[in-house]
């Protein structure tokens, strides 16, 4: 009889291997996608290496720059929100790695019972009370035969490197970010610097046309037109010093810093340090975090489908307590108060109000989802480094005209000075050279700031930041 009952044991015990070759749970393998024609592009890249793939610190040659960006790196609250996230999926993959593992609980106690019986017409009496004391351990394990624990585990595991790639999309937008923001700052420097030249110089003019229309020589209607182009340029003025102000506020933000003033250099010496490369626009699947983070949450929801899928199967379960049982507790801790046992279960669920149906749907249905999700996530990268490209070549090529048009026009306004002393102009004529002087010298200062924030939106775009 021991024997039959030890072989029973062991037949339990061995089920879980002999039916491993029922597995359900399938194996994720990444959709077919098409990346040929994501850049639109005539000159399609051929090269494997990516503008994306270069670290910040050699890309950009500003060392006011740089250390901006690393202390937005290490303060910037969106980047330890991001941390936190990532600790948090951290601790479900402990607990994904210990499902291979048994539980073991441990319990301790006391009962008093006490049994009631019929005593005729005096209805129940309780008989004497009795008592009972127990000390146990329970250990129980789960054989994972269709792989419904093994999907948790790389579901979770999933959802730790969607966390991981979600902190790199934020560091590659926060770099981007304090670049432009910082390239903004030097382009209105440059522009304040042109616009209080112009007021200094339409100052002096306004005295001289004072003075001339004193002496009879110029009516006060060109000293009028004057003031008033004097007034316009320390209006705009104004309006460059707020939006500088505006500047230095959204850098602070972005290095979680109380608003200040930042030391910075000049427009004129910004330059990169690294060709910009597009790369084969796959690159983009191991570049691009955003990308990344929308083909983990893919794996995710693919694991959750097999984790659902497992549900409709049996499970087999083994289990075995033991300790100590006594009446009296004197006698609790002894040889003779230990019991154990040993129990092997197989659970089939039947009917449970179509539970398990409905979270097997659910899950497909978010799987397809999170494949629709990366799939729009990698087109939306397609066409953010396509744009950035254009935005880059339309303003090198603008560049050219705009700065012949800035010395045609100053030019012009030195013509106009001679055509006017001798009289072959009037006065409204050379102000209206001199307006567009100024707005040709801001436009090119506007043209070179464009250059700059489009190879950082390109950089952006192609994954670089957080390397």
């Amino acid at each position: 009889m021991n024997k039959l009952i030890t072989n029973k044991l062991i037949l339990v015990a061995i089920l879980p291997l002999l039916l491993q070759s029922c597995f359900t749970a399938k194996t994720y393998e990444r959709p077919s996608v098409a990346t040929e024609n994501l850049y639109r592009t005539d000159h399609l890249p051929k090269d494997s290496i990516s503008f994306g793939s270069v670290s910040y610190k050699d890309l950009f040659t500003d060392a006011y720059l740089k250390t901006y960006i690393e202390r937005g790196l290490q303060n910037n609250l969106d980047i330890r929100i991001a941390l936190q996230n990532i600790a948090a999926a951290e601790a479900y993959v402990k607990q994904g790695k210990a499902g291979y593992l048994p539980t073991l609980n441990a319990a301790a106690n006391a009962t008093r019972t006490a049994r009631n019986s019929e005593n005729g017409q005096f209805g129940a009496l309780f008989t004497q009370p009795y008592n009972q004391f127990e000390m146990s351990g329970t250990v129980s394990w789960e054989a994972d035969i269709w792989g419904k624990i093994r999907s948790t585990k790389r579901a979770s595991d999933a959802s730790y490197l969607q966390t991981v790639a979600a902190h790199r999309a934020v560091k590659t937008s926060l770099v981007a970010q304090i670049a432009t923001t910082y390239y903004q700052l030097l382009a209105l420097d440059k522009q304040i610097a042109v616009t209080k030249e112009t007021i200094e110089t339409r100052s002096k003019s306004l005295e001289t046309i004072t003075a001339l229309k004193e002496a009879g020589q110029e009516n006060q209607v060109g000293v009028d037109q004057t003031a008033a182009q004097l007034y316009s340029a320390q209006s705009q003025l104004l309006d460059l010093n707020n939006l500088q102000y505006q500047a230095e506020n959204t850098l602070s933000i972005l290095l979680s810093e109380a608003p200040q003033n930042y030391a910075r250099s000049s427009l004129d010496e910004q330059s990169l340090s690294s060709k910009m490369q597009l790369g084969v626009p796959a690159l983009l699947l191991r570049n691009r975090p955003d990308i990344m983070q929308a083909e983990y949450g893919l794996v995710n929801n693919f694991e959750l489908t097999n984790v659902a899928r497992s549900n409709f199967y049996p499970s087999i379960t083994l289990s075995a307590k033991g300790g100590l049982q006594s009446l009296e507790i004197d006698n609790w801790i002894d040889s003779s108060s230990i019991f154990a046992n040993l129990i092997g279960g197989l659970t089939q669920p039947i009917f449970n109000g179509r539970k398990i149906r409905t979270a097997y749907e659910v899950a497909k249905a978010q799987q397809e989802q999170s494949l629709l999700n990366f799939k729009q996530a990698l087109l939306t990268a397609g066409k953010e480094v396509s744009e950035a490209l254009y935005d880059y070549n339309i303003a090198v090529e603008k560049e050219v005209f705009v700065s012949k048009q800035v010395v045609a026009l100053k030019r012009a306004e030195t013509n106009s000075e001679e055509l006017l002393n001798s009289g072959y102009l009037t006065y409204l004529d050379l102000l209206t050279a001199r307006e567009n002087s100024l707005n040709a010298e801001l436009n090119l200062v506007n043209n070179k700031f464009a250059q700059l924030s489009a190879t950082v939106e390109l950089y952006r775009s192609l994954g670089g930041g957080w390397q």
